[in-house]
């Protein structure tokens, strides 16, 4: 009847490399889940969204008249947190409102160790 809790399947894995390289070529968006504690101390991804994971629903959902124009369901979108717990969260969330192609990238240490540029906040 009413699929009301099933969200879309995972997308095929993505190597750091290949998400790192997507995302210099703005063909992926990148979201950072982080607290803006964590933020501030370690700096984000270069060209990442800010977007905690408590404010994700209202921020990416493009439903909401708060979602942030540089999102698109139709874009694909890659998410890290600190470790990789919540940006699986996060992952779920964004399949949950209709986006097709969701990554979970794991930690920002992850993603430097990849050769993904930070920057400060």
């Amino acid at each position: 009847m009413f699929n009301l809790f099933q969200s879309r399947p995972a997308a095929a894995p993505i190597s750091l490399k290949d998400a790192i390289a997507r995302v210099e070529r703005s063909e992926m968006a990148l979201i950072d889940v982080r607290d803006i504690s964590e933020v501030k101390m370690t700096g984000k991804a270069k060209g990442a969204l800010h977007i905690p994971l408590m404010l994700l629903q209202t921020k990416a959902d493009p439903c909401s008249p708060e979602c942030d124009p540089a999102l698109d369901p139709q874009k694909p979108v890659g998410v890290y947190c600190a470790s990789g717990a919540r940006s699986h969260m996060a992952a779920g969330m964004l399949r949950q409102m209709g986006y097709g192609e969701v990554h979970n990238l794991g930690g920002l240490v992850e993603w430097a160790n990849a050769g993904g540029a930070v920057e400060p906040v």
